[in-house]
């Protein structure tokens, strides 16, 4: 018998067999369900249990604290001076001086002072100079100052002040580039109670440019616009005209025809000895961001003269400084420096300036002086206050200034150039 049989014959045997063997058997997929291990569970279970009681005692110690910390501070007692036997005026009726201004309109839970304030000065001016009544937009300043503060922010990669405060010289600077409306026209606020609140927008603006900064961002027009968004939606868009007696104006025309001031007359003066007298320099605090060095400096006599001579010659004042003394009482309706602190007749240029540089005299608040008097032999002014120091007892809005404070603890004013050329003129004649 012949064994050897062709390969293809051997390959189709092979074929046929394993045709004909039954398929091997397929594993299937399938759910069932989860069965956690009990021993592993328990052990998860347990921590998680001691995780959730840690952060409970954590949040309840936190809280415990907080409000401890709260009470302290609302049972802490406010250390002032007591004032009810210093002869002092009652009320605004009893100023021998007293300048036209609209009633005090309050900020509410913002930091722009400056803004009511140096706003309130200008109106007081409009009237002074061509006797209309006109109501102007506190906000629209707001909104642009911090259009330009993030601008800064923007140049300076971060290196810049982003706040809520800024100083009286930002209402000239921000109305030469943008104009200025009627309140009518913008009231910057979307409460239907009409109380302005700028915390949250503070610190979503902060946030927004926080996050600029940490990712490199910085092109300007895209931050800008974002800037402005947020602004936007919280104090409502500005206008870009007005309608104003029948007449439609841009913002810049309705300064410029309407109100015809001129933002390059107003002049601001301070009296330190960190440079020379009869010249100009930087206001060196925060609020001044922009880091403007046009404040003339004045020996303290004269600066306060100059405050007090313009006053009695017919103009309001727009000033700011320190409202953290003893002497200062919102409930007592006035500010003084007490006799505990330093006699007024000490009061010079070395105290004044003492307290700044060791922090007791800080800028703290703008507010705006529109009348005086003189009794029981001292200087006393009329103060204009948007803030709630000046509505914890009546008359709201309205405080009562001894002229100690002011040469003690006030840093800057603002006055129109016209009630100070002999003091400019000895600025320029330095200068030559």
């Amino acid at each position: 018998m012949d064994f050897r049989r062709p390969a293809a014959a051997l390959f189709l045997s092979a074929s046929l067999l394993a045709a004909a063997a039954p398929p091997p058997a397929r594993e299937k997929g399938m759910y069932r369900p989860h069965q956690e291990d009990p021993v592993l569970k328990a052990l998860e279970d347990e921590n998680a249990a001691a995780d959730k009681a840690a952060r409970e005692a954590t949040e309840a110690i936190v809280q415990r604290e907080e409000e401890a910390a709260r009470s302290r501070k609302e049972n802490q007692p406010d250390f002032v001076a007591d004032l009810s036997a210093i002869p002092r005026p009652k009320g605004p009726e009893d100023f021998a001086v007293r300048h036209w201004a609209f009633p005090p309109v309050a900020q509410y839970l913002t930091g722009t002072c400056w803004s009511f304030s140096t706003t309130s000065y200008m109106e007081s001016e409009v009237k002074r100079l061509s006797g209309r009544e006109v109501k102007l937009s506190e906000i629209w300043t707001v909104y642009w100052e911090y259009v330009e503060k993030a601008r800064r922010y923007v140049e300076t990669r971060g290196n810049s002040v982003f706040e809520e405060g800024s100083e009286a010289e930002a209402i000239p600077r921000i109305w030469k580039a943008y104009g200025v409306v009627p309140a009518s026209a913008y009231p910057g606020v979307r409460r239907e109670d009409g109380r302005h609140d700028h915390e949250p927008l503070l610190k979503e603006l902060k946030a927004y440019l926080a996050y600029c900064k940490e990712n490199n961002l910085w092109d300007e027009a895209t931050v800008l616009s974002s800037v402005r968004t947020i602004l936007d939606r919280t104090l409502g868009p500005p206008p870009a005209t007005v309608e104003f007696e029948g007449k439609t104006y841009s913002p810049k025309e309705f300064l410029e025809q309407v109100l015809r001031l001129d933002p390059d007359a107003y002049v601001s003066f301070i009296s330190t000895e960190a440079f020379p007298f009869y010249t100009r320099g930087e206001l060196r605090v925060e609020d001044n961001w922009w880091h403007a060095d046009t404040y003339v400096n004045l020996p303290l006599e004269e600066w306060y003269g100059l405050l007090l001579s313009a006053v009695k010659a017919g103009s309001t004042v727009c000033i700011g400084g320190d409202v953290s003394e003893p002497g200062y009482d919102g409930f007592q309706k006035v500010a003084v420096v007490p006799s505990f602190d330093i006699p007024s007749a000490f009061i010079a240029q070395d105290a004044r300036e003492m307290r700044v540089v060791e922090g007791s005299t800080t800028d703290d608040h703008g507010i705006h002086l529109v009348g005086y008097t003189r009794l029981a032999g001292a200087d006393w002014f009329l103060i204009k206050d948007s803030a709630r120091a000046a509505r914890k007892a009546p008359p709201e809005g309205w405080l009562f200034y001894r002229g100690d404070y002011v040469r003690l603890k006030m840093l800057s004013y603002m006055i129109h150039r016209d009630f100070a050329k002999e003091v400019l003129a000895k600025v320029r004649s330095e200068k030559k």
